[in-house]
């Protein structure tokens, strides 16, 4: 939706161009439902003539089908594109708008009131330069007032409009505006919101939107759209060093390779001395490509190939940077994390983590604390439930290039995405890096694997036997150790009850806890594969997200995966501890089976059917596949 001026019909080119030099804001509304969002964003339209003849015929139409406002135009169906939207009056989704007026280019994002859509007004404000906090004159600073304001501030947005709608229907009280800006003045300084503007309003009827309201005579300050026109945003990715995560390496030829991206913040130039980061290798930029030639300078927002003077390895996930002002680089970090998902995050369950281009694997490690966004509580957690924010201690698998989030969202901010569904469960904004990230190293030592092998006579591997309890477990292991001892293999059995026992022992069996037993059991049998041994793991394991990382840790070469399959009823029906019973009873909660939920193998090196074979016979095809993978002779 563009702007509309005689300049089109007169000459076209120089209003592209003039329309191309224009600075743009992304913007955001937000607060409580209900309080006018989606309608001060059509009535800013409408009243900026902004909206298409054809659009305000299906307006006129919608309003009388489906609006809200009787006889009157419902400017709030602008923007509420989805029928369950306009069904119950809400937003749920983001809505996202552009236009332009002859000052500035817009993109805004109207955002979900409800405090269950807080995660979609997460990712409408992670690009947004302002926002409008809109407040109910008849209602005052409410909860998701505070909590919205609270993210706009988390999420880096310095400048905020507090936009006091429907004060027509408090007869446009001075008084009103007054206490509600009071109000929330004191909270917005306690969480670092300095640029406040609060302009008094009325999005239905439009009062102070573009032009000043006679019913307002009281107010001598800007309208809301002479704000947005004028505000000046700092351009602070410019003054700030150069940072261009690399997308894709560009080969389309043996003579050309180069490594495109966007530029997130700076500038870069040609001969600039420029380190490819984590690996730290340096070179100068030899030049800058485009799709329209080679450029003399690039600047951030901008998508380009750059070419390097040497031939120095460079992949996607790198990031190029300034040479000497350059980003961080670590594997453990104390970041803010506004968790997403529905079901409730487990400390030390493998995420996958979305930071630039890069993809790796993280593991929250310790939630230190949550946030009250009421109070600015600070309270102890061992978990974040849908929407909860908090500050966490969160662990890489691989040193990444960064910066704080405070200085550079584009490489301080990060998503986590579940293995399993590949949905987007926690947005996080890192704070810095942990000092035992720095001081921590990896000790190189002189006997290696090869060397352990050729001492113990056979490969090391991992066979994790995995199953619901009373499935035959520790029965097939421990007749599979006998044998691998008699062929003078060097094995050592790990079985679920015996660790817990020590190294588990003050572990229970919730979910978090069963995460963390199976995390520790993991980087034990990785240990002593690296020992050299056969390593015999048998445990319940439930959850397939702890399985595949256990395997990605050990490394699929010296993993195998065993299911003991058997039905839940047979197993119940052997019940050599008495565990079935007792779950039946309310006496053992957790139970997987029972009341907490097994995920079998999608697809193991070996399925076992306990139904029909002996733990004899299950132990010769374990041996059986051994040969079959060149562990042992």
């Amino acid at each position: 939706m563009t702007h509309s001026t005689d300049l089109i019909a007169d000459d076209i080119e120089q209003y592209l161009e003039r329309h191309a030099s224009k600075t743009m804001l992304r913007f955001i509304t937000c607060g409580s439902v209900d309080d006018g969002k989606s309608t001060l964003i059509g009535r800013l339209l409408y009243e900026s003539k902004l909206v298409l003849e054809d659009q305000l015929t299906a307006l006129e139409a919608d309003s009388r089908k489906v609006g809200t406002q009787g006889e009157g135009l419902d400017f709030a169906l602008l923007v509420d594109g989805l029928a369950a939207e306009r069904e119950q009056g809400i937003t749920i989704d983001v809505a996202y708008r552009y236009f332009s007026t002859e000052q500035r280019k817009f993109v805004v994002a109207d955002t979900p009131g409800h405090e269950q859509y807080t995660r979609n007004m997460v990712t409408g404000a992670s690009t947004a330069d302002l926002a409008v906090i809109l407040v109910d004159a008849r209602k005052g600073v409410l909860t998701q007032t505070r909590r919205h304001s609270y993210l706009v501030s988390l999420l880096g947005i310095r400048h905020v409009v507090l936009a006091v709608n429907k004060l027509d229907l408090v007869d446009y009280s001075e008084e009103v505006f007054e206490q509600i800006v009071g109000d929330y003045a004191g909270f917005a300084q306690g969480i670092g919101l300095d640029d406040v503007v609060a302009i008094p309003m009325s999005a239905y009827v439009g009062d102070n939107l573009t032009e000043h309201s006679p019913n307002t005579p009281w107010y001598d300050g800007p309208t809301l759209m002479a704000h947005l026109e004028t505000v000046e945003i700092d351009d602070d990715l410019l003054a700030s060093p150069f940072r261009m995560p690399v997308q894709w390496v560009n080969r389309p030829d043996l003579d050309f390779r180069g490594f495109s991206g966007q530029i997130v913040s700076g500038v870069v130039r040609p001969g600039d001395r420029v380190r490819v980061l984590p690996s730290g290798k340096e070179s100068a930029v030899s030049r800058i490509v485009t799709m329209g030639g080679d450029m003399a300078e690039a600047v951030a927002g901008q998508s380009v190939t750059i070419t390097l003077a040497d031939e120095i390895d460079v992949s996607r996930g790198d990031v190029l940077a300034v040479a000497d002002a350059l980003p961080g680089v670590a594997d453990q970090f104390e970041a803010q994390v506004v968790w997403m998902g529905e079901d409730e995050m487990l400390p030390e369950r493998p995420y996958l983590c979305q930071i630039g281009t890069m993809t790796v694997q993280a593991r929250i490690t310790k939630p230190k604390h949550k946030v009250n966004v009421n109070t600015l509580e600070k309270t102890a957690t061992n978990t974040l439930a849908l929407n909860e924010i908090g500050v966490c201690n969160i662990s890489f698998d691989r040193p990444v290039p960064y910066d704080a989030y405070a200085a550079n969202r584009d490489t301080g901010g990060f998503i986590l995405i579940d293995r399993l569904t590949n949905g987007t469960v926690g947005a996080g904004m890192i704070s810095h890096s942990l000092r035992r990230s720095d001081n921590i190293h990896w000790q190189v030592v002189d006997v290696d694997e090869r060397a352990r092998e050729k001492l113990m006579g056979h490969r090391p591997q991992v066979l994790w036997l995995t199953g619901l309890s009373g499935s035959g477990k520790s029965t097939i292991a421990n007749e599979l150790e006998g044998r691998l001892h008699a062929l003078g293999a060097h094995t050592y059995l790990l079985d679920g009850d015996n660790v817990r026992h020590g190294l588990n022992r003050d572990l229970g069996f919730t979910d978090a806890d069963r995460v963390e037993n199976i995390r520790r059991v993991t980087e034990v049998a990785r240990l002593m594969a690296d020992a050299g041994l056969i390593v015999i793991a048998s445990f319940i394991s439930p959850f397939r997200a702890e399985r595949d990382a256990a395997r990605e840790l050990v490394g699929p070469e010296q993993f195998c995966e065993v299911f003991v399959d058997t039905p839940v009823d047979i197993a119940e029906g052997r019940d050599p501890k008495g565990l079935y019973k007792k779950a039946r009873r309310g006496e053992l909660a957790n139970f997987t089976g029972i009341d907490s939920a097994y995920e079998p193998p999608r697809s193991p090196e070996l399925r076992i059917d306990t139904t029909s074979i002996s733990p004899e016979q299950a132990a010769g095809q374990i041996v059986d596949l051994l040969r079959s993978r060149g562990v042992i002779a």
